[in-house]
Formats: structure tokens, C-alpha cells, sequence
């Protein structure tokens, strides 16, 4: 987080705070005068990163919400300029493996996928409501499957759907045998585009952008953290969108991790961080 690290005393946000990595790491390259107001829409991940930023309690607010509520979040805490905002969009560890809210091919649990398990429609509730031509968007949009098509005709022909058995059947259905790819699983990209419907994690990233971009103070910086090219886009386009208006992107790419990184953890192989950084 070299990128976002603020110069002087002031609140940073972290929009996405998780299980309190990126927090933790950035309160520890800080001053005392550096404070952190951390948003997450899963409690059980915020009490986890609650327990993790224990040593920084006097410096830490944390709060159940969406980062698309980032403006009336900040407002509530009085924070009226932050010198640094990071969105990291990827799914933590704990939810894919330990939640049991079906984030996961990997074992047989209920179609949930909320990152709220309290509040919206679980992924088993819009599988089996929406039809057919709706969800193959869903599949090809938000996750560049190919077969999209076959996919959500299989999913309509095998309703009602209650586990991620049950969606990972269909897809291996769907998807020829000599079509399944090398490296992921078959049903990695559906279950992304599901869970990403489920959350409406495009439209939240769009809403949350300008109000984020607009609580930087000047020379402060918004990163964020996207894992699929859709995300990027957004992001890309949002970020040059706001470069008449006195903001700058620190770099025309994104940055990418290094090997050494993805060995550490082969997550992080997609993940795309953009900067921008407000200038007056």
C-alpha cells in the first residue's frame, strides 16, 4: 500500500476493510496522528478485523456498511477529508472458505453468496426467479463466460437450484467437457457472476467512485483493488473521467503483483490496483 500511504496527520478509509489486512498494514507505516474509518458489509469479517486492529483501537472506527454509502458514512463520523480511500473488491479468504454462504465450488453449501447475510435476495432466490435471457447477461457480463447461454438454459431446465452442488452440476452440464479450462474451474466465472449480481457490486462500484474521489483532500489518493476485467473497466473509465476536473491517475496502467506475490497467494494473480490522486 507504498501508493496510498498518506503524508500527515488525517483519516484514511478503507471501504472494503475485510479481515483488517490492508488496515492493519497501513496503520503500521503511519503516525499516531493517522486515524482509520473501515466499512465492511459483512459482520463477521468486521468483528474478525476488529480483533486483528486491537493495537490500534484508539485509531480505528470500523461500521457495517456498503462502500456505496462511503459519503454518509464519513459524514456520520465527522470525517469531512480523508488523505487516503482504498476499495479492495476481491473476496476474502474467510468467506470463501469458512462462511458456508456458498462463495465457494469447493464444497456443498446453501446458495447464499450475500456479503450481508442479513439484508437482499441469496443467489438460490434469483437463480430460480430470473429467466433465462436475464441470466445469461448475468453470466457473460459479470463473468466473461462464453458459454453464458447454455449455462442459464441449463439452470432454468434444473430449478429450483438450493446449493452450490447444484449450480456447479449445471454448469459442468452445460459446458462441454473438451471446453472446461486448464487452470480454473469450471464453474469459477458463473460463480462470480452470480455472487456479483447477488451483492450488486458493479452498481455500488459505480455510485461509490465519484463520492469516494470527492472526499480526498488535496494530494490524497483513492486506490482500488479490482480482480476481473469489468471492474477495471469501471474503474478506468470513472478515473479519466475525473481527470478534467482535478484529479490524475499516477499511472496510464494498472499495477499487477509480482511473482513472488501470486506465490504467496495465488489469489492475487488478477488483481489490477489503479490510483488516482486529487490535485486541487
Amino acid at each position: 500500500m507504498f501508493f496510498l500511504r498518506p503524508r500527515g496527520a488525517g483519516w484514511i478509509i478503507d471501504g472494503t476493510v475485510g479481515m483488517g489486512g490492508h488496515a492493519e498494514a497501513m496503520l503500521r507505516r503511519t503516525d499516531e496522528g493517522v486515524r482509520l474509518l473501515g466499512l465492511d458489509r459483512d459482520p463477521e469479517a468486521l468483528r474478525r478485523a476488529g480483533e486483528r486492529l486491537v493495537p490500534f483501537a484508539d485509531r480505528v472506527r470500523l461500521t457495517q456498511a456498503s462502500f456505496r454509502d462511503i459519503a454518509d458514512v464519513a459524514r456520520e463520523h465527522d470525517v469531512t477529508a480523508a488523505r487516503a480511500i482504498l476499495l479492495d473488491l476481491g473476496v476474502s479468504s474467510y468467506q470463501i472458505e469458512e462462511s458456508g454462504r456458498g462463495f465457494t465450488f469447493q464444497a456443498d453449501e446453501p446458495l447464499d453468496m450475500r456479503l450481508d447475510p442479513g439484508a437482499g435476495e441469496t443467489a438460490a432466490a434469483l437463480l430460480n426467479r430470473l429467466p433465462e435471457e436475464e441470466l445469461a447477461r448475468i453470466i457473460f457480463e459479470y463473468g466473461e463466460e462464453i458459454h453464458a447461454r447454455r449455462i442459464a438454459r441449463v439452470i432454468v431446465r434444473r430449478r429450483p437450484l438450493a446449493t452450490t452442488g447444484d449450480l456447479v452440476a449445471a454448469v459442468r452440464a452445460a459446458v462441454p467437457r473438451k471446453a472446461w479450462p486448464r487452470r480454473l474451474h469450471v464453474a469459477t466465472k458463473t460463480f462470480q457472476a452470480v455472487r456479483i449480481a447477488v451483492n450488486d457490486e458493479t452498481g455500488a462500484l459505480r455510485h461509490a467512485l465519484p463520492l469516494a474521489a470527492a472526499l480526498l483532500d488535496q494530494g490524497a489518493r483513492l486506490g482500488v483493488i479490482s480482480f476481473h476485467s469489468g471492474e477495471d473497466r469501471i474503474v478506468k473509465q470513472t478515473f479519466r473521467s475525473l481527470s478534467t476536473a482535478g484529479y490524475a491517475e499516477l499511472e496510464p496502467s494498472p499495477l499487477t503483483p509480482g511473482d513472488d506475490e501470486v506465490r504467496a497467494n495465488p489469489r492475487a494473480r488478477s488483481a489490477k490496483l489503479r490510483v488516482l490522486e486529487r490535485l486541487s
